[in-house]
């Protein structure tokens, strides 16, 4: 039964619209659609302007990172030839104080032969003898020599050591501008790179990490700082270096002035010695020959005066043995006669004691005289060898090894 009445509703015909709900339902469907469609036409409008919008600020804002890449360059550029330029100076700078280190070498090894020849000079005097070993002009002279060529080895020494830690300090310099020059290439490479980068440059990738700014990233400030204080080091370096340069100058030319002034000095007080030794040696000489002609006068005169003592004894002889034969007369003949008296005052004439002991006296104290000659003729002639000596040391030992000596400006 259920069935049927089921059936029945289901067979039934649909409810008919009335024609004015016919009409009222297209209109509702125009309109739908029309205000679809005006939603539809706001939004692609809307995103027109948005796609527009975002375009220019992606452009804008992409011109604006390179332009910024543009001015890095700029300032990379610059700072590259700033550490260029002082890079350059640095590196022509420590060139030309090597030059100056080689002079300091070669002025302080040509120290090393004046130096030995005047202590050979003060050893090779040592040797004079006797007298002539004084502190004279010369001793003074040579020994301020030596002193002088010792302090211009000292000076020279500590100015090597000097210029040896400035050239480490130029190729620290150095070494810093090269390290700082490095990264800037590489840093200017990089954004070479990126300034070529379009958007449609191939190998362009999504990096996800790449915003993320890490704890090594320095501040513009510290970048400028960084280079400034590279170029300031490497300009009060070079200022230092020149400055030393100045002072190498100033003490080569003083010192070699020095040493050769005072081996002047020196040349000329062996000249003035040379010639007090040989006019004292020449008046020596003199001397010499006075005693030896009066050695010979005092010869001749002590052989005249024992000649004239022989000569006194044959008369004395004679009258004695007259006088002795006549004592031998006989009786009334042994007379006091002429004769006798004669022959008596004869003898005594003869041998008065003090004819005879003033001819012996004259006689010794002339022999004694004669020891006096002999003793100044052997005191002059030793005295002559040691001039002799002097001048050999003076003249021919260290006259001709100073001839060697030349004192070069380096």
């Amino acid at each position: 039964e259920t069935f049927k009445k089921t059936m029945a509703r289901l067979l039934q015909a649909p409810p008919k619209f009335h024609p004015s709900e016919w009409h009222i339902a297209n209109k509702m469907q125009c309109a739908r659609t029309e205000s679809q469609k005006s939603r539809s036409e706001r939004m692609i409008a809307e995103s027109q302007r948005l796609l527009d919008e975002i375009e220019k600020t992606t452009q804008k804002t992409q011109s604006d990172v390179n332009k910024k890449i543009e001015r890095r360059q700029e300032d990379v550029k610059f700072w590259k030839q700033e550490l260029d330029n002082k890079l350059e100076q640095i590196v022509h700078e420590t060139e030309v104080l090597l030059t100056f280190k080689t002079r300091l070498e070669r002025s302080l090894e040509s120290c090393k032969e004046p130096l030995v020849i005047v202590q050979k000079c003060l050893l090779n005097r040592q040797r004079r003898a006797g007298i002539d070993l004084v502190h004279d002009e010369v001793e003074q002279e040579l020994v301020k020599e030596a002193e002088v060529i010792q302090g211009v080895i000292a000076l020279l020494g500590r100015t090597l050591e000097q210029t040896n830690e400035q050239i480490r300090l130029n190729r620290s310099a150095k070494y810093n501008l090269e390290m700082d020059l490095k990264d800037k290439f590489t840093a200017l490479m990089i954004d070479d790179y990126c300034a070529s980068l379009t958007n449609n440059t191939p190998d362009i990738r999504y990096a996800d990490n790449a915003v993320k700014i890490e704890g090594n990233f320095v501040s513009p400030e510290d970048w400028l700082d960084f280079s400034n204080i590279n170029v300031e080091k490497a300009d009060k370096q070079r200022n230092n270096s020149l400055a030393l340069r100045a002072l190498i100058d100033g003490i080569l030319s003083q010192t070699a002035n020095d040493m050769r002034k005072q081996c002047e000095m020196v040349n000329l007080a062996f000249t003035n010695r040379l010639k007090e030794v040989k006019d004292a040696k020449h008046k020596l000489e003199m001397l010499l020959a006075m005693v030896v002609d009066e050695t010979a006068s005092q010869e001749e005169n002590i052989a005249a005066l024992k000649k004239a003592i022989v000569d006194k004894e044959g008369p004395v002889k004679v009258a004695q043995t007259r006088l002795e034969a006549r004592n031998h007369r006989p009786n009334m003949e042994l007379c006091y006669d002429t004769v006798q008296y004669g022959l008596i005052s004869e003898v005594e004439e003869i041998t008065k004691s003090i004819q005879r002991q003033v001819l012996k006296d004259t006689l010794a104290e002339a022999e004694t005289e004669l020891k006096s000659l002999s003793r100044r003729q052997l005191s002059l002639e030793e005295e002559i060898q040691v001039k002799e000596n002097t001048l050999y040391i003076d003249e021919v030992l260290c006259m001709q090894m100073r001839e060697s000596v030349y004192i070069n400006n380096f």
